[in-house]
């Protein structure tokens, strides 16, 4: 079955040459990762496109590894009915994690609601509450995760590994380290994977509603997040190493 005119999947979608072998390297990476940490590995997921990709391989293969998202409470509404889909689809639990709500209201009462487009500090402060933290609860008592980065998904990730440690000591793993946007899309069209309608009214990458747009064609995919900002290392934090604005592995 052709993908229908206009998708994602049928702009980006390409079979090329590796692609069996990137899966099957994908596919060991994430059964290495569930052998190594029984129990106490988990994938975080955006429910992005690369995300969904691991997701469903997750799935397909059974493998035993939990999945988790950050519930920023500033998802479009698309990302949150997606999240529902995911479950129903593969009949498997997605664990949410929230911001505290208390330090929401405190930072939004001092700040305001759009805080985020008062300057890089800010917005890298509402991304902590409602990102770094959620996610450092995520990952207490595990000892590895998974994320969907790519190598060509910006120049700050160029170099990602397939494996790293992060600052907490735990393995992560990048499965779709090397991965090309074609992979991904032709991955999804042929597996039939649910993804984000937004991905087709041209969001490739998508976060938080305030901060993501849509892309004219021929922009850099990354350009749709915190498009104000003129810093070309923006990141929200998720994959960076402390001190540094260099990525050491979403989307985030």
């Amino acid at each position: 079955m052709k993908p229908a005119m206009g998708t994602a999947v049928h702009r980006h979608a390409r079979h090329l040459q590796g692609f069996e072998e990137r899966v099957a390297r994908s596919l060991a990476q994430l059964q290495e990762a569930a052998a190594a940490h029984a129990g106490r590995v988990v994938q975080t997921t955006s429910l992005g496109a690369e995300d969904m990709v691991i997701t469903d391989l997750i799935a397909r293969h059974r493998l035993p590894i939990a999945l988790a998202t950050l519930d920023t409470g500033l998802l479009h509404a698309q990302t949150l009915a997606l999240a529902e889909r995911l479950q129903s689809h593969y009949g498997m639990a997605l664990e949410r994690w929230q911001p505290m709500q208390e330090q929401v209201l405190s930072f939004t009462a001092r700040h305001g609601a759009n805080a985020m487009y008062a300057s890089p500090a800010q917005r890298q402060a509402c991304c902590a509450l409602r990102k770094l933290e959620p996610l450092a609860r995520a990952l207490q008592g595990r000892s590895a995760w998974i994320t969907g980065l790519r190598r060509e998904q910006s120049a700050q990730r160029q170099a990602l590994p397939f494996s790293q440690t992060d600052d907490q000591g735990r393995q992560k793993f990048n499965p779709l380290a090397d991965w090309l946007e074609t992979d991904v899309w032709h991955y999804i069209g042929v597996h039939a994977v649910p993804y984000n309608p937004l991905h087709d009214a041209f969001f490739p990458s998508i976060g938080c509603a305030p901060c993501t747009r849509a892309v004219a064609l021929g922009e850099d995919p990354r350009s749709g997040r915190w498009w104000w900002e003129q810093d070309a290392t923006k990141e929200c934090g998720l994959h960076l190493r402390a001190g540094s604005q260099a990525i050491s592995n979403t989307p985030a």
